[in-house]
């Protein structure tokens, strides 16, 4: 176990919640980001998220400021206030100065130093890691554990014990806890598989909510990883991320909402065959799936293999790069997509794999409807599923991203 705490003292707890009722958050085809008024019934939840909603990105605003940015009327604006400071979630920061004649207004602001996230992300090929993050996403203390090839009840095991290590860290109430985990996982936080992991059927969010007493999020990491760069990011549009690990997945942001799929399947490319080696007719062959050749560990041993024997590195990147652009283009074409993001060791995905993808994709799909497609890799670096992982909280508990 490796921790690294950027801040300390004795750690404490919030009471615990309901994960499952902050999910409402994260429901499909929610927009993200409430910007208007809703229907009566729904109504006094809705409006709680626009006000958090605009403080968390606007920050400093006064109650006349919140009604015209809302919609709301003052009135209520002043209601859903009190219900938020008495809740420790908004704070005052006094009032503002003016020159303006009469009282002056009294600025609000989450108050975010009031409560911290614990962040965990099973997508890395050898090792869970985990953080204690604030409000905005910045990370306060770090913890993580060496997978060592752990799979089933013993890689649970492992998750079990970062997340207790990471709970501890914390040194303000924990608002909750989020999860980014590879595989197929559904709104309950079950994951149905993750071969990888060899996991099928997995509670873990129930698991580490009983454990904890904490209200807790399981998602897929892509998801998570898609929510972060949409959050701290500064993505615009549609927006499909691309997640390299120990596996593929991706994530996707149409409309404004995340995508989970029929099944929960959405972004499960990694399985998708995009060899046709065998010839048209060829039935699925896992040694034709996307994964074969893009995860981290078969490209690490493909680079390992040729400087071993004295060959340049370029051609089997080249090679994932294009195998990955054959699985993008359908999806780039049906959902005309504007933006697509690499998350992953930047050593594998930046340079030539990037380029033949690119490259790929302009040369299979129509040049007009495509032609202003952006690559690029994450602005989140190495941390994008853990801060994926505090958006998750943010987005299930307040209704913030």
């Amino acid at each position: 176990m490796t921790t690294t705490r950027t801040q300390g003292s004795d750690a404490a707890t919030a009471p615990a919640g309901s994960a499952l009722a902050g999910l409402a958050g994260l429901t499909p085809g929610r927009a993200l980001r409430p910007r208007a008024k809703v229907l009566p019934e729904h109504a006094r939840s809705h409006n709680r998220s626009l006000v958090l909603q605009t403080l968390y990105r606007s920050g400093e605003q006064s109650r006349a400021d919140l009604a015209r940015e809302t919609g709301l009327t003052r009135v209520t604006v002043s209601d859903l206030v009190a219900e938020l400071i008495a809740e420790g979630l908004v704070v005052e920061l006094g009032q503002r100065e003016s020159a303006r004649p009469g009282k002056p207004a009294v600025l609000l602001d989450i108050d975010r130093a009031a409560h911290q996230i614990v962040g965990v992300d099973l997508s890395d090929h050898d090792r869970f890691r985990g953080a204690v993050m604030d409000l905005d996403g910045a990370i306060l203390a770090t913890a993580d554990l060496p997978l060592d090839g752990a799979t089933g009840e013993a890689a649970a095991d492992k998750v079990r014990r970062l997340v207790a290590d990471l709970v501890a860290l914390a040194t303000a109430p924990v608002l909750g806890i989020g999860v980014g985990s590879p595989g197929v996982v559904d709104l309950a936080g079950t994951i149905l598989t993750a071969p990888n992991l060899g996991w099928h059927g997995l509670r873990l969010q129930d698991e580490l909510q009983l454990a904890t007493g904490l209200p807790v999020i399981v998602a897929n990491d892509a998801n998570a990883a898609v929510l972060a760069e949409h959050s701290y990011g500064g993505a615009a549009g549609d927006l499909m991320l691309i997640r390299v690990g120990h596996g593929i997945g991706a994530g996707l942001i149409v409309a404004g909402a995340l995508v989970y799929g029929s099944h929960f399947a959405a972004g499960e490319i990694g399985q998708v065959m995009v060899g046709t080696d065998l010839g048209l007719e060829a039935t699925y062959n896992r040694d034709q799936v996307l994964e074969h050749w893009l995860s981290v560990p078969r490209l690490r041993r493909g680079i390992a293999e040729a400087r071993a024997a004295g060959a340049d590195v370029t051609p089997a990147l080249r090679e994932a790069g294009q195998r990955l652009g054959i699985a993008l283009a359908p999806v780039v074409g049906a959902l005309n997509l504007s933006e697509i993001v690499l998350s992953g060791p930047t050593d594998l995905l930046d340079g030539p794999l990037a380029e033949a993808t690119i490259h790929t994709l302009r040369s299979r799909t129509m040049a007009e409807n495509h032609a202003d497609l952006a690559l690029r890799m994450t602005t989140q670096g190495q941390d994008i599923v853990l801060r994926g992982a505090a958006v998750l909280v943010l987005s299930g508990r307040l209704g913030v991203s």
